[in-house]
């Protein structure tokens, strides 16, 4: 028995976002993928394209699925020794004020601080106005790959002294950060404007985390394009 977890537009079309499921032994992700459409007709189509990942791992359709593993599909998501990166997943609001002074120490030189913020107005719609995002993640896989990407950037840059990758998750009205990237280090030319760009980005490719908008029209899941490959 396996249990499965949907995210994002997947989670409305399974009742609850999570069921389990009994597979035989040996079976693939792709044979998990046939027993669900089998279950669920309104996922046929839909789970191929999206990302698999089993046991908190990025998967290929030919991943084998261990018993009792746990399953999750969802869409592309619009190290140093002694690093102890700040890593948050958190509902409440973000200040990179406090950041920065939670990140500064006696050997502080230089902060660079990435906030991204809800936008109002885009360009693909002039006349829609957002009024919210709401933010949801796979939160245990999300905490492993923040982790991760604190101590790819840590290999990059190694004079960084200090990482925090802190994600906002829920209702998120126009105008408030929902991500905050920092890096400290001694002085500014160890890094960390490239290396708070890089978290940015890197998050956005491998961190199971989605945004749902909702305007003054209606609301739609925002859905991105890069699928991570397996072990990435």
């Amino acid at each position: 028995m396996v249990t499965v977890l949907f995210f994002a537009y997947l989670k409305d079309l399974v009742p609850g976002g999570k069921i389990t499921i009994d597979l035989l032994p040996g079976s693939r992700v792709e044979n998990l993928i046939h027993s669900l459409e089998e279950r669920y007709p309104e996922l046929e189509n839909k789970l191929k394209n999206a990302i698999k990942a089993v046991n908190h791992e990025f998967a290929a359709e030919d991943t084998i699925v261990p018993d009792h593993a746990e399953v999750a599909f969802f869409p592309p998501v619009s190290g140093g020794a002694g690093l102890e990166p700040i890593i948050q997943i958190t509902t409440a609001q973000l200040s990179a004020d406090a950041l920065i002074r939670q990140l500064t120490s006696e050997t502080s030189g230089a902060i660079c601080c990435f906030a991204g913020i809800v936008r109002q107005k885009t360009t693909q719609d002039e006349f829609a106005l957002t009024q919210e995002l709401y933010y949801e993640a796979y939160e245990a896989m999300a905490h492993e790959k923040m982790h991760q990407i604190a101590y790819e950037i840590q290999s990059r840059w190694p004079e960084i002294e200090k990482i925090a990758l802190i994600q906002r998750i829920g209702l998120i009205s126009a105008g408030e950060p929902s991500v905050l990237i920092a890096c400290a280090s001694s002085h500014r030319d160890a890094g960390i404007f490239e290396a708070a760009q890089y978290g940015i980005n890197r998050l956005k490719e491998i961190v199971p985390i989605w945004k749902k908008e909702i305007s003054d029209k209606d609301e739609r899941w925002v859905v991105g394009e890069y699928h991570p490959l397996p072990g990435e």
